[in-house]
């Protein structure tokens, strides 16, 4: 998603992008290329495959978003004299990129050995966000709403891979608080196990499949459960009180600074939520006092909206095309 966030960008400023990669089969990931008009190809076999893409395809720059490309296919193309954004998540991973963008919270506070040359776009003012959600964010922090039944909104990415929802939900139910949930149920598994969960009568819950129209739903939400994760980002731009669950090891740094920090509540280790009633009775304490409490999820509100104002891409793009237009101007 932050590579089609900042796809969107260039596009609107006339530039002509292509998306090469594999989206793992994912109905809802191909919904949202096709709704950008973009030109899919292959993923890249080898370097040369790489850079014989960037040939053929007339590309002035590459941006590379990966955990597993090697470092030999970015070099391959900054040997064809094209410049290349690598999007990392803290470690660099050796890539002989010309611009690094981290998105991470405090990560401007880290100063990683870079390749010569190199410049590195570090923290939340970077981070690459959807026009979908840049289109609903609100002018001012959104005040609480005092309706008695709060809507929650729980959801854990296209897969879920670790089918955290029902674990959620379940923690849901435990408050006892009034609520309407809507949870998002990755599969059609998921949804069953979702549909045998039985609510208190006060509660009423909604499974949905994975949509679309997830920007909006966030918008309109009281309260929002997710994973902690580059979600988190779009979460903090719209100023929704929200709850987050470290799920895998690559999240506990930014799920610790951003609860450290009071952009959202924390729930804990997934695991934990699963297995450990003492785990799994903090954080349904945690549920209970922000279900309870609208200043509460105002707090979160004001400190989450004035961390990320939603200009990430902007500032990425100017970086990315003032690259490619060095390459292009006469020496």
């Amino acid at each position: 998603m932050r590579c089609l966030a900042l796809a969107e960008e260039l596009t609107a400023r006339g530039a002509s992008v292509h998306l090469l990669g594999d989206l793992g089969g994912l109905e809802w990931a191909e919904r949202q290329v096709s709704a950008r008009g973009l030109p899919r190809h292959p993923a890249p076999g080898d370097p040369h495959d790489l850079a014989g893409a960037a040939d053929r395809l007339g590309l002035d720059a590459v941006v590379v978003d990966s955990y597993e490309l090697p470092a030999s296919h970015v070099a391959a193309v900054r040997d064809s004299g094209r410049p290349v954004l690598a999007v990392v998540d803290g470690d660099l991973r050796g890539l002989p990129a010309d611009i690094f963008v981290d998105q991470n919270l405090d990560a401007e506070l880290a100063r990683p050995g870079l390749p010569p040359g190199a410049v590195r776009l570090a923290g939340l003012e970077y981070a690459l966000l959807r026009r979908a959600i840049r289109e609903l964010r609100p002018p001012s922090p959104p005040a609480p709403s005092a309706s008695p039944r709060p809507r929650v909104l729980a959801f854990f990415g296209g897969t879920d891979a670790y089918r955290a929802a029902p674990v959620v939900a379940r923690l849901l139910i435990r408050t006892g608080v009034d609520c309407a949930a809507t949870v998002v149920a990755a599969d059609p598994r998921l949804r069953a196990d979702l549909l045998a969960l039985e609510p208190a009568a006060s509660q009423h819950f909604e499974i949905i499949d994975p949509t679309d129209d997830l920007p909006r739903l966030l918008a309109e939400a009281d309260l929002v459960i997710s994973a902690s994760g580059t979600s988190t980002w779009e979460l903090l731009c719209l100023g929704r009180p929200a709850a987050l669950v470290w799920v895998v090891d690559n999240q506990l740094l930014g799920y610790g600074r951003t609860t450290a920090r009071g952009l959202a509540a924390g729930l804990g280790h997934l695991p934990a939520l699963r297995d450990s009633r003492a785990g799994s009775a903090a954080a349904v304490d945690v549920l209970r006092g922000l279900l309870v409490s609208p200043a509460a999820r105002a707090g979160l509100a004001t400190r989450a909206w004035a961390a990320v104002d939603g200009q990430g891409c902007s500032r990425v793009s100017d970086a990315l095309l003032a690259a490619a237009a060095r390459r292009l101007s006469p020496r």
